[in-house]
């Protein structure tokens, strides 16, 4: 006697808003959090992780918040496209998800901004 199993429908996932957020949160700083991620794993030291941070955000600090932005708008995309999702009534229905996966990538801009900012008061 052989059981059949029965497996509950799937329901379609939502959108991945807290990754979609995080990476283009961090997409937008990598000019401070590169190096200070290379300071904190000993690849150089913490005065050349300070100039570096220092000098990609004075001159470039537009340049890698845009890529954050053509990172959310990508990732926001191509995610509502793999569910086929991507008119407008869809866009209606998952613009909560949409506004959180946007307010998250600021927070984690502000965060990463205050953390790399606290730690390079002690250099």
């Amino acid at each position: 006697m052989s059981q059949t199993s029965q497996r509950a429908p799937t329901r379609p996932r939502g959108l991945p808003a807290i990754r979609i957020g995080i990476t283009a949160g961090v997409t937008g700083l990598l000019c401070c959090v590169g190096p200070t991620v290379l300071a904190l794993l000993g690849v150089v030291s913490a005065g050349t992780a300070f100039v570096w941070a220092n000098d990609l955000y004075a001159g470039y600090s537009w340049l890698f918040r845009l890529a954050g932005l053509a990172v959310l708008g990508g990732l926001m995309l191509w995610s509502l496209q793999r569910r086929d999702q991507c008119t407008l009534g869809s866009v209606r229905k998952t613009w909560p998800r949409l506004l959180l996966a946007v307010g998250i990538a600021v927070g984690t801009c502000l965060v990463l901004y205050a953390i790399t900012t606290w730690l390079g008061a002690f250099v």
